[in-house]
């Protein structure tokens, strides 16, 4: 190198050591200087509780309560269907085919009132063109055979001194039998079948309408007391049958329909096992035959928890069961818990929670979403 050029090369580095290090301009931040972080908002904390001021509880609603241990019912949810009861309702149908002709009321609609042997319609027999003229002249022959025997028997009655009396007596009861004879095979031409409510209560269903030709056995209407209904749930284990204590149907609006156990079947209906229970109270209002609903079944036997409501229960991450613990003023823990169903709205909590501890009952949601 060139001994003239060396003193003017270490200047220059010794100039640009004195500098430092270079600075971008406005705008070309490189992204290296740590972000600005905010202690006092909600947020996760490294160990997975979360850190939640005050006024952020106030904000999102949330409400704890203290975890009390204690015997609680096993619950099991069954799928049922309202049926009617068979002692407070019944099916209308008809005997034999014909045309259908309206009561003296007209045809029932729907949701209409009726009393038990009230008369809701006619069915006129239907016989072809042979049937009937083989009947005319069945009626026909017995009318004259009527006649005669009529005729034979005031012979006989004239003679009653010498024709002994079984052979008047006889030809009596063969002129009332032709008599009969004829009036049923009139009868059958000329008569209609009645058809009468089973049962006092509301008509549930109506296939009618005037004119219409109908079958044998054919369902024109089915009668329902409202106020009498019947449930049947299916269980799946057989056991339940022998452990029910109560039971009820969750409705609209927090109602319950309250239900009575009857008895369980003994054979099996598409691998379940029917059960039985009758329904009454106030929400039978919003309960119509062949419903299905929901049947929260309550078993005699116990199980040791604590009891929660149903929106306490959340999943973290790996997919697990847990509640929020409150273990300080503005701290929430997350716990992993087992559970059993109690009913509808609440839950068992058998493991992973002590007793007297504050669990987030309401905004659970809401605070499992912190990150």
């Amino acid at each position: 190198m060139n001994r003239r050029l060396l003193p003017a090369t270490l200047l220059a580095a010794t100039l640009l050591m004195a500098q430092g290090p270079a600075q971008g301009g406005e705008g070309h931040d490189h992204g290296d200087a740590p972000a600005a972080s905010n202690s006092n908002g909600p947020q996760r904390l490294p160990d997975g509780s979360v850190f939640l001021p005050k006024p952020a509880q106030r904000q999102i609603g949330v409400r704890t309560l203290v975890s009390t241990e204690q015997q609680l019912p096993r619950s099991l949810e069954l799928n049922g269907l309202v049926v009617m009861d068979p002692n407070a309702g019944g099916k209308v149908q008809a005997m034999a085919a014909g045309r259908l002709e309206p009561g003296p009321r007209g045809l029932p609609s729907l949701g209409q009132t009726v009393r038990k042997g009230e008369l809701l319609a006619y069915v006129t027999p239907s016989a072809s063109s042979l049937e009937r003229a083989n009947q005319i002249a069945q009626l026909a022959e017995l009318h004259a055979a009527r006649q005669l025997a009529e005729k034979r028997l005031a012979r006989l009655r004239e003679l009653a001194d010498t024709v002994p009396r079984k052979d008047i007596e006889a030809l009596e009861s063969e002129v009332a039998s032709l008599g009969e004879r004829a009036q049923a095979v009139g009868g059958g031409l000329s008569g209609r079948e009645a058809l009468l409510a089973p049962a006092s209560g509301v008509i549930a269903s109506a296939h009618a309408v005037a004119g219409q030709v109908v079958d044998a056995r054919e369902l024109l209407f089915e009668v329902v007391d409202p106020q009498q209904l019947r449930v049947e749930a299916l269980a799946y284990d057989a056991a339940v049958a022998g452990d029910v204590h109560s039971a009820y149907i969750p409705v609209g609006g927090g109602a319950k329909v309250a239900l009575t156990f009857v008895g369980a079947a003994r054979s099996l209906r598409d691998q379940a096992l029917p059960l039985s229970f009758k329904a009454h109270g106030e929400g039978l209002t919003q309960l119509a035959v062949g419903q299905p609903v929901k049947v929260v079944v309550q078993s005699r036997s116990k199980v040791s928890g604590v009891a929660v409501p149903a929106t306490a229960l959340m999943k973290n991450p790996a997919n697990q069961s847990i509640v929020w613990v409150k273990t300080a003023a503005e701290r929430f823990e997350p716990r992993v818990v087992m559970v059993e169903p109690l009913d509808g709205a609440s839950i068992a909590i058998t493991s992973g929670l002590k007793s007297s501890e504050r669990v987030v009952a309401i905004g659970a949601a809401l605070l499992n979403q912190i990150r």
